[in-house]
């Protein structure tokens, strides 16, 4: 699961897993995130990209630098992140698929349902 559409520019669909993967626990307080490098060869994706992905994080005050070692997740990294990705769907995603189901004639409690299947 990531946090973003696959329409998405491609920082933000990285931006979205690594997102997704602090909220998991995948990297708690204190982990170091893969070098820029390694992400980059991991996703077939530019440096510059993963770079501009891992700099949305640090100005967001959810990891920091150190010089010369890596990137690292702060501690509440991932209850902050949690608050704006929670504010950021609702606010922004969750009307566009209300629309959508509205559109559709389909029954919220019936979709619901479904997902308990």
């Amino acid at each position: 699961m990531a946090l973003s559409n696959d329409d998405s520019p491609v920082y933000i669909r990285l931006r979205g897993g690594i997102a997704a993967a602090i909220l998991r626990g995948e990297y708690r307080a204190g982990d170091q995130l893969p070098s820029v490098r390694a992400l980059a060869a991991e996703h077939g994706a530019n440096p510059l990209t993963v770079a501009k992905a891992y700099q949305s994080f640090q100005d967001d005050g959810y990891v920091e630098v150190r010089r010369g070692v890596g990137m690292f997740v702060l501690p509440g990294a991932a209850d902050k992140l949690r608050v704006a990705e929670r504010d950021r769907f609702v606010n922004d995603q969750w009307p566009r698929i209300a629309e959508h189901i509205e559109l559709l004639g389909l029954d919220a409690s019936d979709l619901l349902e479904r997902e308990r299947v």
